[in-house]
């Protein structure tokens, strides 16, 4: 079936209906798409093999309103108090977790190194979607909550660049250990620089306008014109929409953005950022339907404690350095931090953003999605009654 108008339309009407009938049953929303997917995958009569899931609809048409969505509603200020946190959450901790998952996947399951370490990369970026979405149904609030939301954001950022590295190995490329810092210095500042750029301009724009429906069309400039122009220019597109949206979010005299505008801008993202993620979670489970297991279930089940452990290794360790500083965070929301680690969208399009020549490529995407799949169903189900046994609500 073609991704025409018929099906864009059929896809909406399945979200709206899952919209409603997982607040009935007062289910994760994302559980509720997934499942959604793996039925019309069955039902339909002919299946869905020309729906493009690949990384180039993931990576360029849903993630880069995520991303800016969620800086525009950061809260930057209040973040900031808590950016050596986040950094060490965001960096060492994506490292450590890539590290042991990479580890792990080469001495169990005698994967090349090369794959273990795509492998880590890739799924060492954090998604918590639902998590997120279970806070806010719950009521939490508060610096904790803004922690978990900055280190997603920030740690995607890492991925994306680390990634970026490790493909300069696969195609080849002889690095050292200066190269390595000087291709990361490259990626990050360029991509800051990108995200600043756009952002700013936009901002000069807005200046000569007061017209809502112009605000809205430059916001969304503001959040594909910063990811493209990374992704043109071979950097971080996702590092660059952050900081995009960071800029664009500023609620000091600086930002000519009206009230309408701005409550316009925030009712358009709402919507965006709700259609792409039923569009990834049906597509999942469509995936989920059709990818056969048969020869990788040992795989999995590896891949799941790996992955699991990994997360362990990045959160316990980073927060122990602050543990004696003002800025600590309780043992019970390190546990929340460590089991609210999902996977998602980002760690989705990088795998299947990997070339052909990687070893183990469709291992390696298969293995991916069974990895998400376990945080959208365990994870996510379990994450209420975690929050209530730490009394967290």
């Amino acid at each position: 079936m073609d991704f025409n108008v018929g099906l864009f339309e059929l896809l909406l009407l399945v979200s709206a209906l899952v919209a409603m009938l997982v607040r009935r049953l007062h289910m994760p929303y994302s559980v509720g798409l997934v499942i959604a997917g793996i039925s019309l995958s069955f039902l339909a009569s002919a299946r869905f093999p020309d729906i493009p899931l690949n990384k180039d609809f993931i990576y360029n048409a849903l993630l880069p309103p995520l991303i800016f969505e969620a800086a525009f509603h950061m809260g930057w200020p209040e973040v900031r108090k808590d950016f050596a946190v986040v950094q060490t959450l965001a960096v060492l901790g994506v490292l450590l977790s890539a590290g042991v998952t990479a580890m792990g996947m080469h001495i169990l399951l005698h994967w090349e190194w090369i794959s273990g370490l795509l492998f880590g990369t890739l799924i060492a970026a954090t998604d918590p979607v639902s998590v997120l979405a279970t806070f806010r149904e719950a009521g939490v609030a508060g610096r904790f909550r803004r922690l978990m939301e900055a280190e997603s954001l920030f740690n995607d950022g890492t991925a994306a660049a680390a990634f970026r590295v490790l493909l300069a190995f696969v195609g080849g490329t002889h690095l050292n250990a200066i190269d390595v810092f000087k291709i990361s210095g490259v990626v990050i500042l360029g991509s800051v620089f990108c995200g600043l750029l756009i952002g700013n301009i936009v901002l000069s724009l807005l200046h000569r306008t007061d017209d809502h429906l112009v605000e809205v069309t430059f916001a969304m400039i503001a959040a594909y014109g910063s990811f493209l122009l990374a992704e043109n220019l071979h950097l971080s597109g996702v590092l660059a929409t952050l900081i995009a949206g960071l800029v664009m979010a500023r609620r000091d005299a600086s930002n000519p953005m009206t009230r309408k505008g701005r409550e316009a801008v925030e009712t358009v993202l709402e919507y965006t950022v709700f259609a792409a993620n039923s569009f990834i979670f049906l597509f999942i489970g469509i995936q989920q339907a059709q990818r056969q297991y048969d020869t990788v279930w040992r795989a999995i089940g590896i891949a799941v404690v790996i992955v699991m452990l990994g997360r362990a290794v990045a959160v316990y360790p980073c927060c122990m350095l602050f543990s004696r500083s003002s800025r600590r965070i309780e043992p019970r929301h390190q546990h929340v931090l460590f089991w609210g680690g999902m996977r998602g969208a980002l760690a989705l399009a990088l795998a299947m953003g990997l070339p052909p020549g990687v070893p183990r490529r469709e291992e390696i995407v298969t293995v991916c999605f069974a990895v998400v799949a376990f945080s959208v169903f365990v994870q996510g189900t379990t994450m209420t009654a975690l929050l209530r046994r730490l009394r967290i609500v």
